[in-house]
């Protein structure tokens, strides 16, 4: 039976996970009453404990403040800092190094950023939003979202129809609220896959995050947290980039085939490795929506662009959509204006161009990395060269990792 619900909610966030936690959390916090959706259910917390995930998110220096500022940050019970990283090419002469690898927990200061598991991450979020939100539904199937006069009309699986000031699609690369906006978007497909599972090595990984360029694509080693204390520091997520037959044939080996195999293309960068979960695989495609908002309408994190994994900064660049838009919403609030359509534009403009300009340098980063023709390895062994040489270009590189310059102007500047 169909329930229409006769007042106009402020915002409706479609998405319940990192980044459109993060936003409600941030709303929230600014005064503003939020209707979160949440395809998820309400997560099994012994469960997630208990089960480690083979994948890690590499959270920036601007990640972990956003977090911090939602009282998100110290519920994370399972996070691996890190403070040094490591980039070299198989067969190239040069060789990037950042920070310092260090065999204790490092400080706060020498800090990088922080490998986290997904779930471990989602069950904090989750939780936060149980606690604080007056409005936050699980288990919601959204069937269908239409444009209205000044307003959008949620439908849903149960029949209940919601009306909105503002809309956003924070529901993942597959977006249903970008579909249903009419929001084209190009794709760039690498035709490559990221083979991922978690290991354990013979040498400890010191806290620092390693990435290899091989002919096949880059292999990074992500430092990662373990149930058995005995065995900490020595179990990393690896995130494998492959041309799509290598991945398969790759995923389909006997744990030792593959274990020597890994071993031998690191280059025993951590000498053997001695133990492998079971793989997966995940198709590599960079996706960029045309458009990241209309009248009333906003898109934030993957349901706005999807890059190469290369530099592990796609949930980073997600959370600082998150944080720019709640910032310009919040802003104009306080004049009493609410998901005005210039406010909506200008986090376009903040966003867009700077989140393209990502997607496209990874993409060039990973061609040059596979490239044999020779000016082009010249330049990049010359290249890699100078940043290792000359401070102010890595420091150049690490404030363009850190993410912290891209809230300089907003209220969550540090």
């Amino acid at each position: 039976m169909s329930h229409i619900q006769t007042d106009i909610l402020e915002v409706v966030i479609v998405g319940g996970g990192l980044v459109g936690g993060l936003t409600a959390l941030l709303l929230a916090q600014g005064g503003v009453q939020v209707t979160v959706l949440d395809a998820a259910p309400v997560l099994n917390e012994s469960k997630v404990l208990s089960t480690v995930n083979p994948r890690v998110l590499a959270l920036s220096q601007a990640t972990i403040h956003l977090l911090k500022t939602v009282n998100v940050w110290d519920e994370i019970v399972r996070q691996m800092p890190y403070s040094g990283m490591q980039v070299w090419n198989k067969n190239g002469y040069g060789e990037i190094n950042f920070g310092q690898m260090s065999s204790h927990i490092p400080s706060e200061a020498q800090t990088l950023g922080s490998m986290v598991e997904p779930s471990i991450l989602n069950l904090a979020i989750q939780q936060k939003m149980l606690e604080q939100l007056k409005d936050y539904r699980t288990q919601v199937k959204v069937m269908r979202v239409e444009q209205g006069i000044n307003v959008w009309h949620i439908h849903l699986a149960d029949g209940t129809q919601l009306t909105t000031k503002l809309v956003i699609g924070a529901d993942g690369a597959n977006s249903f609220v970008r579909d249903q906006a009419f929001i084209d978007l190009d794709i760039l497909d690498y035709q490559q896959a990221g083979l991922t599972c978690a290991i354990r090595t013979a040498e400890p990984h010191l806290h620092a995050a390693r990435q290899i360029f091989l002919e096949t694509g880059p292999l990074a080693f992500l430092p990662m947290s373990s149930l058995k204390p005995e065995q900490e520091g020595f179990w990393q997520s690896i995130v494998w980039t492959l041309p799509d037959d290598f991945a398969e044939e790759y995923a389909a080996l006997e744990d030792d085939a593959f274990t020597a195999l890994l071993s031998r293309e690191s280059h025993y960068m951590l000498g053997e490795v001695l133990e492998a979960t079971p793989r997966a695989q995940f198709p590599l495609k960079a996706r960029a929506a045309q458009q990241y908002v209309k009248a009333g309408l906003a898109l934030i994190g993957d349901a706005a662009h999807v890059i190469h994994p290369l530099a592990g900064q796609g949930v980073n660049i997600g959370c600082l959509d998150a944080a720019i838009l709640c910032d310009v919403l919040l802003h104009d609030l306080k004049r009493g204006v609410w998901a005005h359509e210039q406010t909506l534009k200008r986090y376009e403009y903040l966003r867009k161009g700077q989140n393209d300009a990502m997607m496209h340098s990874m993409s060039a980063i990973g061609w040059m990395e596979k490239t044999t023709f020779f000016p082009v390895v010249w330049a990049r062994n010359f290249g890699l060269k100078q940043v290792e040489q000359r401070s102010s270009l890595k420091d150049a590189f690490m404030s363009q990792a850190n993410g912290l310059s891209s809230l300089q102007n907003t209220c969550y500047a540090i």
